[in-house]
Formats: structure tokens, sequence, C-alpha cells
């Protein structure tokens, strides 16, 4: 693999990310409940040499309203639920990393640790996971555990419920931090395994991990053993200064959103304004930019595809990330000018599935091979390691030494 070589990460949501995607012809919006599917998708990632795909979640139903559910009847709507998607998927697969999202809003990060840990396995260290928020009041109607206020994207926009948001993010915080103590809560070596002496764990070797916080309060320890990769990739996606925050203070991978108004060399001082800011302990975050892709032979064809998808949605689309509409070779031409203002990997969105993870596979990853920034095999080792991390020491490990 070339010294400069980037990550290359395809997110896998539905039938695309387009909410028209469904009803572009080579579509299979009748099989994505079956495990083939999604099995397909992450094979042809894998053909493709590509580090990982992320699955998406949510705990309500897709809509164009960022805050709030619509009405809409004519768009792609329902999830699996992304961490069995990908324990599924893991044993079709041999190299590629798998990063289902995760909701922390709502959700116990005991059960979530034990998930991701028993993934780790499952794949032989390819499992990472991405962390999100849920914002919307009908969420928080499913469990019924409190009461959420009725939040828009014009509060959004204009800075009310600021309290409310950042509180969410502490929360998200706290929860990254006790996954993380339960992954260690087993050191490498705790289990003896040794039938003679008919002895199979060694007790010391589990730790309580004793959070006590606002929002939880875990005992511990896991009942699962430390992940063949000690800690999976946690990833975060992030669009301003809190949750800059939250990446710099508890993920290893921060997905951002660069744009005209606000390019990639902005956002990347702001990440690492952010690391210092709360310290950072980890290793500097791995920048990966977002980008949403209509891909074509041709950019006429590729500006029809849009189009042809539009008419169907009823207006342009719209998204958080950099919309591309294009050949392969102008992609490369636009991930070569992000990636000399720092960015270090991408995350595409296929607009359509299975149409853009194909011409990824087959057009863009031969150009950038072509170019000397992608690797032309797999080599050995962890999601971690291919994220340039290495496997970190225990932080219980040194309470029992000596």
């Amino acid at each position: 693999m070339a010294k400069d070589s980037i990550n290359l990460i395809v997110a896998l949501d539905g039938t695309g990310w387009h909410p028209a995607a469904w009803r572009e012809a080579d579509a299979r919006p009748h099989e994505f409940t079956t495990a083939k599917y999604w099995k397909d998708l992450a094979q042809t990632a894998e053909r493709g040499l590509l580090d990982a795909i992320t699955i998406e979640d949510s705990l309500g139903l897709q809509s164009e309203r960022p805050f709030e559910n619509d009405a809409r009847v004519d768009q792609f709507r329902g999830r699996l639920d992304a961490v069995q998607v990908a324990t599924f998927i893991a044993p079709s697969t041999h190299h590629i990393g798998i990063i289902p999202t995760v909701i922390a809003t709502h959700t116990e990060p005991f059960h979530i640790s034990k998930a991701i840990a028993t993934l780790d396995y499952v794949s032989r260290g390819r499992a990472g996971v991405r962390v999100q928020l849920a914002t919307r009041t009908s969420d928080s109607k499913h469990f019924g555990r409190r009461d959420f206020p009725h939040f828009t994207y014009d509060d959004y926009l204009n800075g009310n419920g600021r309290e409310f948001i950042e509180e969410l993010f502490d929360e998200a915080a706290d929860y990254i931090e006790v996954v993380r103590r339960l992954w260690d809560s087993w050191e490498d070596d705790a289990e003896i395994r040794d039938s003679k002496s008919g002895k199979f764990i060694d007790v010391k070797k589990l730790h309580y991990i004793d959070f006590k916080g606002k929002w939880f309060s875990v005992k511990g320890p896991s009942i699962t053993q430390r992940p063949p990769q000690g800690q999976p990739t946690i990833a975060v996606l992030a669009h301003a200064t809190v949750p800059y925050e939250l990446a710099a203070k508890s993920a290893d991978v921060v997905f951002i959103t660069p744009t005209d108004k606000n390019p990639a060399s902005s956002i990347i001082a702001e990440v690492r304004a952010a690391e210092s800011e709360v310290e950072r302990s980890l290793p500097p975050l791995k920048v990966i930019g977002e980008i949403v892709v209509f891909l074509g032979k041709t950019t006429e064809e590729a500006q029809a595809y849009r189009a042809k998808l539009d008419d169907f949605l009823g207006h342009p689309y719209q998204s958080d990330a950099h919309i591309f509409v294009g050949t392969a070779e102008e992609l490369a031409d636009l991930i070569a000018e992000w990636s000399a203002s720092g960015i270090e990997g991408y995350r595409l969105r296929p607009a359509s599935l299975p149409h853009d993870l194909n011409l990824i596979v087959d057009e863009l990853v031969p150009v950038l091979q072509k170019r000397g920034i992608f690797r032309t095999s797999y080599g050995e080792g962890s999601l971690r390691s291919r994220f340039g991390f290495a496997r970190p020491a225990n932080r219980y490990a040194s309470s029992v030494k000596g």
C-alpha cells in the first residue's frame, strides 16, 4: 500500500442515500430485509479493497425533516438493526471493517459494549462502531423514560435549545466512556482455560469499572471477554464545535462534512483545536471527509441520473454532506484536492445501491490506485491498524501487577 494511501469507506443505508433511490432500475427494494442483500453489498465493497463499510440506524423512520417526522409515503422508509446486520455480514467477509451505527440516546452502554465485542470476535478484529444521538421527541416516546422537548430545525439554526443539545452530547461522552471501560474490564489473559487444574478464569483479572455519572451508574465487569482489538474503532459524525469536542474527547475517527462555505482546512483546524481544548489523551483523530456520490460513465450521465431521482423526489436532493455529481475521474480530482487540505480518508455515501457502489469499486478504485493513493491488495491486521492505531494497553492491567 502506498505510503500516502487514503482510507476509503462506503456508507450503506437501505437502497441508497437518495430517498427515491428505491425506484432506480437496478435497486432491490424487495430484498433489503434479506441477509443476501447486505452480504452482496459488503462483498462488493470488499472486492474494491475498501477499508470499511458503515451501516446506518435510527430510532425513528427516515424523514426529510431533521428533528421530526414527515408524512411522505413515496420515499424509502425503515431500517434493520445495524449491529445485527453487521454480525451476519461478518462471516461472509474476510478483510473489510464493519462499523454499525448505534444510538447512544435512550440505549444502554452495557448492551452495546458486549454487542460490539461480539462483533469483533465474529469478524476477527474488524469491528467498529459509529455513535449517534437521537433528538426527536417521537423517538423518546418509544422508551418512555424521560420527556424530550419539541425541537425543530429552526430551533437548531437559531441556537434555541442549545442546552438540550449539549446535554445529549455530554451523555454520549459518558456512554462511550462506559463502553470503553467495559471493553477493558477483562484483562487479555484473564482466561486460563486449564482443564488439568480445572481453572478457567483468573477472577483477579476481571475488574469493576464503578462508573457513576449523571446518566449511567455501571458496576461491571462485562460478561464478554476483552475484544480482539482491545478497543474497537469508535467513530463520530460531526458538523460543529460541540460534536467536534465529543469526537476529540471520545472517538478514534471523526467524519466531517466540508462544503464550499466551510472548507476542509477550516474544519480540520477546528477539530485539532477541539483536541487541544479537551486535552485529548487518545492518539490524534483520524479525519474522514463525507461525500454523497452520484456517479456516471460521463458527467452528463451522472447529471441525468441525479435529475431523474430528484424528479421522483419532487425537489433537488439536499444533504448535510457535499453532493458530488460526475465521473470517477472527477471524484478522484475532488479527493486529491481535499487530501491536500489534510483529510486522511473518505466516507462515500452512494446515492443509489448498488449503482454507485458498483461504480466506486469498478471505476473510482482503479483511478485512485493508478494515482498511487489507494492500496492494490489487503494487508494483514485489524481495523484499528488500518486506521493507523496500535492495539491499546488495558487501563486496568497495571492495578494487579507486582
